[in-house]
This record gives structure tokens, sequence and C-alpha cells, in this order.
């Protein structure tokens, strides 16, 4: 009888989860855990920024719908907030078994997890499942993909490339192997109190999604993406996607279902276009192997420069929505407020931070992932170096002139109006 751990990390979900199907398919007994890592490291400054509580609560609620889910299915998760290299020799010593399966994720801290479990001793089978299209469909090795993005489209393009066929949810899963009284979660799931936008958990997720569609607000998403007032001028998909509570290839086949019976357009194109981008950033992490966590700065001499950034009196200004510029002001005190920020407001906001106020564009990185939902490791690094002109695209930077973004994009002042304070 084969023992073996799962352990969710960016996949939580139950839907279209290779490597949790693979694991039920190949164990007997599978012990689904988490791991909390959204502490500081104890070697971190403690200047730096603090999970808010927004984004600790959609966590904590994606956590309590998998659990739920898992229930149903007579299995569990037991969720903890200890060091990984703590639990996992703690839990090797319980079940017997140094089996652990996990999604693949091409990003120095993640890699470096794994990398020490290995030594360790454990056998690590991870499965790469967090992108629209499969790798290994691309018209060439991940290591010689374009930089720029337009030419990776232009190629996924030429070839007809959509979507890689989503796995459908798992009807029976292995069950849970004998546990001692000994070995209990040790994180309480209730999630704090504060404003909320978003819901967590895959059952909200997959229930957003279809209201997006059955509502045909992607027949419009191109003319609107860029509004900044409101929860429908985009598609909103980016918190539960950050969780892997649902996967773009889940996205993806209800984008062509709707295109099959209502017709593509301009707004279902540019919906598909942006989840390429989202694979874009993905796919860059095969080709340049050093996506750092904004947390986990392996340079001690990076650490100590992002310490001196963060006390800055500057930094503290930006970060607090004092910067004495409205239109910056009111996206910094959104995010603060809500746990998001339009796409076209991070765009302003990271450009005064990098441009205007001479910022490192890895403090204000860093600053985002405390803050957003919707944090992802490969996207925000992606995009925050596409401002800075630090990434693949080496094109100067995206500098953006704050007073023409505020006057084509709140010209009447109502935005401001409505985050003035």
């Amino acid at each position: 009888m084969t023992t073996a751990i799962y352990w969710f990390r960016n996949d939580l979900r139950l839907n279209d989860n290779l490597a949790f199907t693979k694991v039920c398919k190949a164990a007997d007994f599978v012990l689904p855990i988490y791991i909390d890592n959204t502490t500081i490291a104890v070697d971190t400054p403690p200047s730096y920024p603090q999970i808010s509580k927004s984004r600790r609560a959609f966590l904590y609620e994606s956590l309590q719908d998998l659990t739920n889910k898992l229930k149903g299915l007579g299995s569990n998760l037991l969720v903890f907030q200890d060091d990984y290299r703590q639990v996992f020799p703690i839990l090797r010593e319980h079940l017997n078994t140094n089996i652990v399966y996990c999604e693949q994720i091409e990003a120095l801290e993640e890699l470096d997890q794994v990398a020490w479990l290995n030594e360790a001793g454990f056998s690590i089978k991870s499965f790469w499942q967090s992108s629209m299209l499969d790798p290994r469909s691309l018209p060439f090795e991940l290591e010689d993909m374009p930089g720029v993005f337009t030419q990776f489209r232009l190629k996924v393009e030429k070839h007809k490339l959509k979507f890689a066929s989503p796995l459908d949810t798992p009807l029976k899963i292995s069950s849970l192997p004998p546990l001692s009284g000994t070995l209990k979660q040790s994180i309480n799931l209730d999630a704090p109190l504060c404003e909320k936008s978003f819901y967590g958990g895959e059952s909200k997720g997959l229930a957003h999604i279809e209201q997006y569609f059955e509502r045909r607000l992607v027949d419009k998403y191109k003319r609107t993406r860029n509004e900044l007032i409101g929860i429908d001028y985009s598609s909103k998909f980016s918190p539960w996607l950050a969780l892997g509570c649902c996967s773009p290839r889940t996205i993806a086949k209800r984008l062509a279902e709707y295109e099959h019976q209502f017709g593509s357009n301009e707004g279902t194109y540019w919906l598909w276009f942006e989840l390429l981008w989202r694979d874009y950033f993905r796919f860059l992490s095969f080709k340049n192997e050093n996506i750092p966590s904004p947390h986990s700065y392996s340079s001690e001499v990076l650490r100590d420069e992002l310490d001196r950034d963060f006390q800055s009196m500057k930094f503290k200004r930006w970060s607090a929505g004092c910067t004495g510029d409205s239109f910056v002001d009111a996206g910094i005190r959104e995010l603060l407020s809500t746990g998001y920020l339009s796409n076209r407001m991070r765009q302003v906001v990271a450009s005064y931070w990098i441009y205007n106020l001479e910022g490192n564009w890895a403090a204000g990185a860093a600053w985002f992932c405390s803050q957003l939902l919707d944090y992802d490791v490969y996207s925000n690094q992606g995009n925050w170096q596409y401002i800075a002109g630090k990434g693949a695209d080496h094109q100067g930077g995206r500098q953006f002139n704050i007073a023409k973004q505020t006057q084509d994009h709140d010209p009447e002042g109502i935005y401001r109006k409505i985050w003035s304070t």
C-alpha cells in the first residue's frame, strides 16, 4: 500500500489539477497539506512590508473552501504555518513515506524548497499546471522562447495554439492515511475581518467565471479594461487565478464555448490575449531561471538596499498614498482598502515610484506582493521589470506621463474623489 503527501501550493482547487489527479491514481493513501508561507522569513528585515489582512483573508477563505471540497470526498486538508523544513520531516516520521506530489513552480524560492526536500531524501514528483498553454506544445524550446511578447504571441498564433484541455474534477480521491492524534494543523483558518471585494475559494471563483460569461461582459472587455471604477470593467479573474482556485485552461475552455455560441469578437480575443500575457511571464521563468520572491532575495546586498528603501520617507509616503499627486494617491488608497487595483493604475503607481521618486523597482514589487489579493510571482515580477526596463523585453522601460494619464482616465476627478480619504 502506497502513501504519499500532496503539497498544495498555488493550486488550491480540485478541478483541472493534474498533480493531484496523478497522486490519487498512484497512491492508496494521500495526505493533502498546505504550508502558509505568507509570514515574513526570520532573516528578513522587520521593515519589509507585512502581508495585508485582505490578502490573508482571501487565502484563508480559499483554504477553507478547499478543505470543504476535500471533506466532501472523504479526505481533509492539514494547514501548517511552520517552516517547511520542519513540517516535512515530521510528516515523514508520522506517515513513514518520503513521496511528495506538488505543482511545479519555476521561481527561486519555490525551486529552493524542492531542492532542499530532494537533498533531505524526499522523492518529489512535480507537475507544471499553471499555464493556459501546455509548454510542450510550443513551437520552440522554452529556453529559446522570444524575449519580446509580440514575437512570442505571433509564433503562438501562427501555430493556431489556443489552450490545453482542462481535466475534470475527480469523482473519487485516495483515502486519508491513518493519523496519530499528535499530528494537527498549526493554523486557524478563520479569515481576518476586513472590507471585502472578493471572496476566496474554488467555488467562488468558478461562480464568478460563469456569471461573467452569462452576463456577456466579455463582449466589451477590450473597450472597458482600462477603466478604473466598478466591478465589471474587467474580468476580475486574477485573484482566483493567483492562488490556483481556478485554472486558466478552465477559463479558456469556457471562452471557447462562448465564442462557439455567440461568435468571436474583439472582446473575446483580448481576454485570450491577456491570458497569453500571463503565460508569457510564466514561460520566461524557464528562460531566466532566477525569478525571486520579493521576501526571499538571496543577495544580502540587495536585501540591505531594499531595507533602506522601505525605511525611506519617499517609500512611506508612496505606500500610504501621501505623495501629493492625487491620482497616484487614489490608486494606492484603493489598493490599501480593497487589495485590488486595475491594471492601468498598477502601471501608473509603479511608474511614479520608479521614475518620479527614483525608487528601486524591486521594493515596489515587494510591496505589491504584500498587498495584492492576486499576487503572482511571475506576473508581479514580470510587470514591474517591464515598467522598469529590467526584464527580457529591453526597451528602456515604460515611464508614464502622470498628468496625461490623469486626464485620459479620470478627467472629471470621480476616481480621485472616491479614494480621496
